[in-house]
């Protein structure tokens, strides 16, 4: 990693500062897509499969087209449809209930053809084929394999295989994917609830075979993506062609069952992993065996044997096609599956052994990573580790609590090819812009902070620009490698300027450029002799003439590769079932902390998401009809308050480490620490989430 370079005076970063948007979104002032509306505007809706495997024999318009309200029609000329929600044809009239008349006069002529919506199901011999290269597919970059496994578990003293089975979850983002289009002769211009207006602007541009400073993207707020929302999708294409077609604005918003069939999911895994080690608790052996359905999309990469490097391994992982909504990237793609099971085998290896699982972790961090062996001692601390049962199970009465823990590792470098623009007026305000977008992390926020710090101002002298493709190219967020990517850049953009400006000014100042140094005190002070001006009087000396600079990142701001660990404490009524999370200790590191509020708000909606996911999210298909039995936000259950624990968000601000992503790395450690902690509170293993109240009282009836 390059050195990293003086990041000088902290004054803004590192403390709590209250996002730029806040007061706009808790009054409603703020625009999201859902909320333009422009004059003659359109409402799209799109006709989906009610099938989920089909030809589409013929598709008839012409009913659709004669509706009063319709102004025009459009056919996504699909031969096959391969789950059921995917899009056929489209309409855009005057009213939502228009639009939703006209689909229902749409005539579609299928041939049905069979189909799996089950793993177990699509993988046996004869099964339905999905996907054209076959329904299980082994790519070959997935298979790992590292020294001699079978001497490895030769070696080992105790040995324990097991299964764990993770399920599909959706992102349940609370503004449904979207886009408002409107033209005006060639040009063409989007709002859109992305994460990437770059990214949705080159789609577009492709798409029309436009040029791309032909195509305006605008998100000036989004309600979520967690890693659903990249690029145009079939509805800002269907949003776009609608609305040159009608040559009228459209917007296409989709129903939260449309959200829940057929904008992504995080896809499921079932895992069998051997695992071994020796009496003194040195990982020797480990081999996983991994197979999972991202639908009629892949699965993506469960990174195994996770965080715990064992000297032989052996990795395999199949992709299994089913007929129904394709996976996507969803917050730490594969990385909070894997640390389900391998947190969960680390736990069962460990009672085998006799051992704490705190000090067989430790025993076998990788490569005795620091930075997380410091996390232990803080989050075992922070919980109260010796407090947990050291028989699990033995707590009195119906209502039994447990402590667990698991841990997670993540990237969040960033990287270049996001720029940004600073510009310095003569009248002592500052303009920053960037082509990103804050999907909710305060991403407009922490970009005026860094340029505001740099110059010696406060916030309010800072304007901040984002969400606009007209603003220099910014990055997707996603991965964790927005606030890596943008602060730096603005870090090295808002330097330049002001060395710029005091190139321009020391002569009228009568000092030397390299003489002249900002503080936090909105001046510019001289080097050693005390003298000096107000930030305003100083940028009057430019006159009519502003200083504009715009930089990628310059190497040296940001560094890469996080740790973090959490542990849970639950209840668990063992007469229902239910499990209440209690408390959770969330120790995580992220390089040097530019907001501390937003930095926690990341950890604490991490610990949220992952709660969710182990108790209560799950995808139920209808085996016998091919359809999603609960695609809405009333029995697909998502965490509420009555969920919620006392969440402890540990954050260690490493400075020395420049600025690395937090996006992913809350949202890993959490399930592991919930599924350990039940296991200490009711002495019954459950290796399959959701953990929910059937599943408790059946591992209760094994005991």
């Amino acid at each position: 990693m390059a050195e990293m370079k003086p990041w000088g005076p902290r004054y803004i970063t590192g403390t709590d500062v209250t996002r730029l948007d806040a007061a706009d979104k808790v009054t409603g002032r703020a625009k999201y897509t859902y909320d333009i509306h422009l004059p003659g505007i359109l409402y799209g809706a799109i006709l989906r499969s009610p099938h989920p495997h089909a030809e589409v024999v013929n598709v008839d318009l012409s009913r659709a087209s004669a509706h009063p309200g319709v102004k025009t029609v459009y056919n996504f000329e699909k031969k096959t449809v391969r789950y059921a929600g995917e899009e056929v044809a489209a309409v855009a009239a005057v009213t939502q209930t228009a639009a939703e008349e006209a689909l229902r006069l749409i005539d579609v002529t299928y041939n049905p053809l069979p189909f799996s919506v089950v793993e177990e199901d699509a993988m046996r011999e004869g099964a339905p084929q999905i996907h054209p290269s076959g329904n299980v597919r082994a790519p070959e970059r997935r298979q790992r394999e590292r020294g001699d496994v079978a001497a490895g578990f030769a070696e080992a003293d105790k040995i324990i295989e097991q299964t764990y089975r993770a399920h599909v979850q959706t992102h349940c983002c609370l503004e449904t994917h979207g886009a408002v289009a409107t033209w005006e002769g060639e040009q063409l211009t989007v709002w859109c609830s992305t994460q990437g207006v770059v990214g949705v602007r080159d789609d577009l541009a492709k798409a029309f075979e436009l040029p791309q400073d032909q195509v305006r993207v605008i998100t000036e707020h989004m309600g979520g993506g967690f890693g659903s929302k990249f690029g145009a999708g079939v509805e800002g294409v269907a949003a776009a062609r609608l609305a040159k077609q009608a040559g009228a604005p459209v917007k296409l918003m989709l129903t939260r069952r449309e959200e829940q069939v057929c904008a992504g999911n995080r896809p499921s895994g079932v895992a069998t992993i051997k695992v071994g080690a020796t009496a003194d608790g040195k990982l020797t052996a480990f081999h996983s065996r991994i197979y999972g359905t991202g639908g009629v999309g892949g699965v993506g990469n469960f990174p195994m044997p996770y965080v715990f490097r064992v000297p032989n391994f052996k990795t395999e992982l199949r992709d299994v096609h089913i007929n129904a909504g394709g996976g996507r990237a969803m917050r730490a793609p594969g990385h909070p599956p894997a640390a389900f099971f391998m947190d969960s085998a680390m736990d069962e290896l460990a009672e085998a052994l006799g051992m704490d699982p705190l000090a067989f972790r430790k025993a076998n961090d990788s490569s005795r990573n620091e930075i997380r062996l410091k996390q232990y001692e803080i989050g075992a601390k922070a919980i109260g580790w010796d407090r947990r049962n050291e028989a699990p199970g033995s707590g009195k009465g119906p209502r039994k609590r447990g402590i667990g823990m698991g841990c997670g590792e993540w990237g969040g470098g960033g990287g270049k090819g996001t720029f940004v623009e600073v510009t310095l007026h003569a009248d002592g305000s500052v303009d920053a812009k960037c082509a990103v977008q804050d999907l909710g992390t305060g991403s407009r926020t922490i970009l005026a902070m860094a340029v505001a710090e740099e110059l010696g101002l406060k916030l309010k002298d800072v304007r901040s620009h984002i969400g606009d493709t007209r603003y220099p190219r910014g990055t997707a967020s996603g991965g964790s490698t927005t606030t890596p990517s943008l602060i730096p850049a603005a870090k090295t953009a808002t330097r330049q300027a002001k060395m710029d400006l005091f190139a321009r000014v020391a002569p009228a100042l009568g000092v030397a450029a390299d003489q002249l140094e900002t503080r936090d005190d909105r001046r510019v002070h001289t080097k050693g002799n005390g003298k000096n001006w107000a930030w305003s009087e100083v940028t009057a000396q430019l006159g009519g003439h502003a200083i504009v600079v715009t930089r990628d990142r310059d190497d040296g701001f940001n560094g890469s590769g996080v740790a973090g660990v959490h542990f849970a404490e639950v209840e668990v009524d063992v007469e229902t079932g239910r499990i209440q999370p209690i408390k959770v200790v969330a120790v995580n590191d992220c390089g040097l902390v530019v907001n501390k509020l937003t930095a926690e708000s990341q950890v604490n909606g991490g610990v949220i998401g992952g709660i969710s996911y182990a108790l209560l999210e799950n995808r139920l298909m209808d085996t016998p009809t091919g359809l999603m039995v609960n695609p809405n936000l009333e029995s697909y259950k998502i965490a509420g308050a009555f969920e919620m624990p006392d969440i402890v968000p540990i954050l260690m601000d490493m400075p020395e480490r420049g600025v690395i992503g937090l996006g992913e790395p809350p949202a890993i450690p959490i399930v592991g620490a919930m599924v350990n902690a039940v296991y200490n509170a009711i002495g019954a293993r459950i290796r399959e989430i959701p953990m929910t109240p059937d599943k408790v009282l059946a591992a209760l009836g094994k005991v």
